[in-house]
């Protein structure tokens, strides 16, 4: 069994697919587990694991390298506005929208946290669009679709546990912003 890779922009349902995930039996399943990890081993994820995680996409290069064509990948996405509105109202101290202004962008604040959540979410895409090309396993997940496209990613992995347990939790709102 392959590792599998959720790529997304956050604010799109990855805690959700996560827990979705849970009850394949398996495969070991985690959401942004090795995000406190700096240098060669952030990527070093075990054996038929399934990781959710935004911040891959900033990683891209690394994951390249590290697993090239032989994961499959899935781009788990979300409208693009709707995923920039839940970003734009979580800008505290450690938010992305505030990492992404200051440090990338080098804006020294977040400005209007909207627009900068909207070139974020853009960016982010443009980088998952771009390294999914050419690659052999991908699934496009619309978070809207997931009712129909979950049981089809199940297959596709060959996840094996409680389908049903795990089509439920997408009836959950999981870290759920207050308005969007």
């Amino acid at each position: 069994m392959p590792n599998v890779f959720v790529l997304c922009t956050g604010r799109c349902g990855s805690a959700t697919f996560a827990h979705a995930c849970d009850h394949a039996t398996n495969y070991t399943t985690g959401h942004e587990t090795r995000a406190h990890v700096v240098g060669p081993d952030r990527l070093d994820y075990p054996a038929n694991h399934i990781e959710v995680d935004n911040r891959l996409a900033w990683f891209l290069g690394r994951l390249d390298r590290a697993y090239g064509d032989s994961a499959y990948y899935v781009h788990l996405t979300r409208d693009p506005e709707s995923v920039a509105q839940s970003l734009s109202i979580r800008t505290g101290m450690c938010s992305l929208v505030n990492a992404y202004a200051r440090g990338i962008a080098i804006r020294g604040d977040a400005g209007d946290p909207l627009a900068t959540a909207r070139d974020l979410v853009s960016t982010m895409t443009a980088n998952i669009e771009t390294f999914l090309r050419g690659k052999s396993n991908v699934l496009r997940f619309p978070m809207e679709s997931a009712d129909d496209l979950f049981p089809h990613f199940w297959q596709w992995i060959g996840a094996e546990g409680d389908i049903a347990s795990a089509r439920a939790e997408w009836s959950v709102a999981h870290n759920h912003s207050i308005g969007v």
